[in-house]
């Protein structure tokens, strides 16, 4: 076991990001963010409060961020410069929603100074992250999932069944969310945000990277430790479901069932965002190159005689 620990430690010292004194001054407060983003999450509207040219933008979970912001010629779309001012490659950079609507706030860009965690800080986004509109959608997706594959029979089928399911499954992932992304990392120092290898690294070794997030993350310091605040929060929701599930379903392998399903939802999840600004930005550019190519040929054929 120590040997895998090591072995996990090891890992997690691959990704370097910038450290680079920040020149901007972070607001007071800043608002998160409501709304999906237009163009697969990379286009951010500039915000009315936008100081000097800078525009504060949340990355996760205790990890917001001031950057500069380039206007693009496209409404609405702006370029990510990252602390030294240089722009953040589009393959690097971590958007807020992901296809518009899954929420990526615990991402940091590779090369972006993320905003200093604490525990008010930590508490917003957590709250953010509880209620946000896209956690009910994927909460009734999982209930009636749970409910047609009967996972709880003593829980019941149909209506009455799902309900069960519903607000119980609201509790479980409000107390994991509070657990593992405010309370825990805030007692313990732990930055449990998620900063990607990004492309330059081999597929293998960003995906075993991903793997070992579940057993490692940073200190505020930027330290590589075990990752006490991920695991234990997982392991305290389980045991605080006890007191809101029935008999039956709250039996040992029960809970350890739904734990294990909790760290290959988290997998799954950190798996698509490390991989997804990849293929955003091949999107991006096939797009831009057919238009361009699609421009020309309008060229070529409105001056032919």
């Amino acid at each position: 076991m120590a040997g895998v620990c090591a072995a996990l430690l090891a890992l997690g010292m691959v990704p370097a990001h910038a450290s680079s004194t920040d020149t901007l001054k972070t607001p007071a407060s800043a608002n998160l963010p409501d709304a999906p983003s237009a163009l697969l999450g990379y286009s951010t509207s500039i915000s009315s409060y936008e100081p000097n040219g800078g525009f504060l933008l949340p990355y996760g979970e205790g990890a917001q961020q001031v950057v500069q912001t380039q206007k693009t010629g496209i409404p609405g779309q702006t370029i990510e410069l990252g602390p030294d001012g240089k722009p953040i490659p589009l393959d690097k950079q971590q958007p807020q929603r992901i296809l518009g609507f899954m929420p990526n706030f615990r991402s940091v860009s590779v090369g972006a100074k993320p905003h200093p965690p604490g525990w008010g800080y930590n508490f917003k986004v957590a709250t953010h992250q509880a209620f946000d509109y896209s956690s009910f959608i994927f909460l009734g997706l999982t209930s009636i999932s749970a409910e047609g594959l009967n996972e709880h029979p003593v829980l019941g089928k149909g209506v009455p069944g799902f309900w069960a399911y519903t607000w119980r499954g609201f509790l479980d992932k409000t107390d994991g969310n509070y657990l593992a992304g405010w309370f825990l990392p805030s007692l313990l120092h732990e930055d449990t945000r998620y900063y990607p290898l990004g492309n330059g690294h081999p597929i293998v070794i960003r995906a075993l990277y991903v793997i070992s997030r579940q057993g490692v993350t940073r200190t505020y310091g930027g330290h590589q430790t075990p990752n006490l605040s991920g695991l234990g929060g997982k392991v305290l929701a389980q045991l605080i479901s006890r007191t809101y599930y029935p008999t039956g379903a709250t039996s040992f392998p029960v809970l350890a069932e739904k734990f294990g399903y909790a760290a290959m939802r988290d997998v799954i999840f950190t798996s698509i965002r490390e991989f997804y600004p990849d293929i955003a930005a091949h999107y991006v550019k096939s797009h831009r190159a057919k238009a361009a190519r699609a421009a020309s040929a309008a060229d070529v054929k409105s001056v032919t005689p």
